[in-house]
């Protein structure tokens, strides 16, 4: 399958490309600094774009299967719309190239899954460091369910740098309202490329936890 994936420098982008790759897929990668993506295979593609820049994803869309993105960054505490204004532009050029498969990571403690990520990130952290990232992961994810695609949301628990398990939780009760469960990226990037292969959770969203 022709994978296009946004995010790929992030920790959890790496691991949907290697473990897209190490599947047989045809990887194609967009990110603002390909330096930073220092993987060498026949089946990637890596390809300079921002998602903030329309006209900088376009050749990157044509041909593909379907669209996995784990897009994130790291400016929590002022207000942006990098998720939101980032998505629109990601399902538009999809619905220009006609491709309808989309499969986005969220979080838990968003929308329909508030305070599933327990107290310590309901009383402390949403609010006083990830407050305008939560207010627009929740835009991003409203994007994502009025649109025509194809879509799947996956809403993590709190990620680690751990080990691919393969028998993690998914279900849209994931998650806990005390405590604040945890799944690896890898794991993470199992359960989005294992999407890829079922309609179980389309036009849903999911979360996943250990």
């Amino acid at each position: 399958m022709k994978l296009l994936i946004i995010g790929g420098t992030g920790k959890t982008g790496r691991e949907l490309i290697k473990q897209g790759l190490e599947q047989g897929h045809e990887i194609t990668a967009i990110v603002r600094n390909p330096e930073k993506l220092k993987l060498n295979n026949p089946n990637l593609k890596i390809v300079k774009g921002d998602v903030l820049i329309p006209e900088s994803l376009k050749n990157a869309f044509l041909g593909q299967d379907a669209v996995l993105s784990a897009l994130g960054h790291k400016r929590f505490f002022i207000k942006t719309t990098i998720l939101s204004r980032g998505t629109k532009n990601i399902i538009d050029a999809m619905n220009n190239n006609g491709i309808k498969r989309f499969i986005a990571i969220t979080s838990l403690g968003i929308n329909d899954s508030r305070f599933k990520l327990g107290l310590y990130y309901t009383l402390f952290t949403i609010p006083f460091i990830l407050f305008f990232y939560f207010l627009d992961k929740s835009k991003q994810e409203k994007l994502i369910m009025k649109s025509n695609l194809n879509w799947t949301i996956v809403r993590p628990g709190q990620l680690t740098n751990g080990k691919k398990r393969i028998n993690y939780k998914h279900n849209n009760k994931a998650g806990n309202y005390i405590l604040t469960k945890m799944i690896s990226r890898a794991s993470v990037a199992h359960f989005l490329l294992k999407n890829l292969e079922t309609n179980l959770y389309l036009h849903k969203s999911v979360g996943v936890t250990n």
